[in-house]
């Protein structure tokens, strides 16, 4: 054997990424590298088997189907995908890496059939490190540091997603916006570190009556706003009910004495007459206005464009 062709085995024997060669019908013809098993398991059993035969079907139709399309585009692709041991048939598990892993797949076309298949070559590169870093900037990016809920922009951007959805498939859409009655005299007489603890406690508390694709975010200061898809008015006035009341019996111990709160509340629906959430928020926010000078510790809301308002029993 050569020099050179001995240097290409080393090299090939030495690629940190796992290079798997695949034809169109999901079969592995060959497995090169990845021998790192901090980040790879050792797939060398899977040559000859097909995607089939070893990872559910839904996996295993993702991968067949971004071969073909590689393939037909006769082009470099790239792809991002989720894949633990524990989801590969026959993966020795007790050494490599554990949980769930991501990794970037580059998928290039070989120019001749193997077996009389087409076949492409895909690039196994474990970035799960990279991945986990940017789901965990991104959810700062989107959470208020006090309270642990969205902050505003977040919230803007699942009101905005949301109401497209509203205009686009006509589904139900309802707005909250509330915040807390008096909150200057509860950080003048008590501090400011209860008043922020007040707001943590507030946020959980609303956060625990919530359905899972409900948005609760701070608006800003003590104001906090509710997004809920999917809610007609009269529900969206039962929950805003029920929430004024567990923020009404909420008690908070302090240095001093013990403290109550209440809140007001502004209430709106998605209508045909909203151009944009800029409409829905002057009316929610409209409806917020209305509490505060009823009183305070009261639920108001904007009445349907058409047709009389709801019948309540709250």
């Amino acid at each position: 054997m050569s020099d050179a062709q001995d240097l290409l085995l080393d090299m090939i024997a030495a690629l940190p990424d796992p290079v798997f060669v695949l034809t169109e019908s999901g079969r592995y013809v060959a497995l090169l590298g990845g021998h790192d098993r901090q980040y790879y398991h050792d797939g060398s059993h899977l040559v000859d088997f097909t995607l089939n035969d070893v990872l559910p079907a839904e996996k295993a139709d993702w991968f067949l189907q971004e071969i073909r399309t590689t393939i037909h585009q006769n082009r470099l692709r790239i792809v991002e995908y989720s894949l633990a041991g524990r989801d590969v048939s026959g993966l020795p598990t007790d050494t490599g890496p554990r949980g769930d892993l991501w990794f970037e797949g580059r998928v290039q076309p070989l120019a001749n059939p193997i077996n009389g298949e087409r076949a492409v070559v895909w690039v196994a590169s474990n970035i799960t490190e990279r991945h986990d870093l940017q789901g965990q900037l991104q959810t700062l990016s989107e959470t208020d540091e006090l309270t642990g809920v969205y902050n505003r922009r977040k919230l803007l951007a699942e009101l905005e997603q949301n109401f497209a959805k509203f205009q686009r498939y006509h589904t139900p859409l309802a707005l909250l916006i509330f915040d807390i009655d008096y909150f200057k005299l509860i950080n003048d007489q008590h501090g400011h570190l209860f008043g922020d603890q007040v707001l943590r406690d507030l946020a959980q508390q609303c956060q625990s009556q919530l359905r899972e694709p409900d948005t609760l975010g701070r608006f800003g200061g003590e104001e906090f706003a509710l997004v809920l898809p999917n809610t007609e008015l009269k529900q969206a006035l039962q929950l805003a009910e029920r929430l004024r009341l567990d923020c009404e019996q909420m008690r908070f111990a302090s240095t001093t004495n013990n403290a109550a709160i209440t809140i007001s509340i502004g209430l709106s629906v998605a209508t045909k007459t909203d151009r944009d959430i800029t409409d829905l928020l002057r009316h929610t926010d409209d409806a917020l206005y209305r509490a505060k000078h009823a009183g305070r510790n009261c639920v108001k809301y904007r009445t349907p464009d058409t047709g009389s308002p709801p019948s309540m029993d709250l």
